[in-house]
């Protein structure tokens, strides 16, 4: 059975900063602004494989860009740290915002893509999966090397013996 992973709530009954991580989102008011957006947290966090210097990210399906941008800035520009840019993410155009919460550093990331069908949320769906099949200490073991310095899809990849480009091959994995 699959978590909800597209309603946060699910945080409040987790682990420390999970909680922390639904408080800070909640009283930021990250989800309810964004909700034309259809925001999800993905990443570390949600799943519990998190580093004490991980961040909240957050992907939105954005149509227009321009649109979303001013939100962000309208909504976000005050906080420290805050900045904002346009890049390419597999060859579409995506807008990404970053700033400092209290706990956290945030990360809001805009694409033309439903949310459920980018990669970020695929890639966590498929190591939730993952984590699930395994022992417990298979998570410690991610987390292991997540410390020395891996990504978390080349850890994954790396423990599972997966080759080739480890952001294809996890989402191959048929669980």
């Amino acid at each position: 059975m699959i978590k909800d992973f597209t309603n946060i709530e699910y945080l409040k009954s987790g682990n420390e900063r999970q909680q922390k991580a639904y408080i800070e989102l909640s009283q930021l008011g990250v989800f309810e602004a964004l909700k034309a957006y259809t925001p999800i947290l993905t990443g570390t966090i949600p799943i519990d494989i998190d580093l004490p210097e991980s961040d909240l990210d957050i992907i939105c399906q954005c149509e227009n860009h321009e649109e979303f941008s001013a939100l962000l800035i309208e909504l976000f520009s005050d906080k420290v740290g805050f900045k904002m840019y346009s890049g390419d993410s597999n060859g579409m155009k995506c807008t990404v915002a970053q700033f400092e919460a209290e706990h956290f550093r945030i990360e809001i990331f805009g694409k033309h893509v439903p949310t459920k069908d980018q990669e970020a949320y695929r890639h966590m769906i498929a190591e939730y999966k993952i984590l699930n099949i395994n022992p417990p200490d298979f998570r410690l073991q991610i987390k292991k090397l997540k410390s020395q310095g891996f990504k978390t899809e080349p850890a994954f990849a790396k423990l599972l013996g997966l080759e080739g480009n480890p952001y294809k091959a996890l989402l191959k994995i048929n669980i």
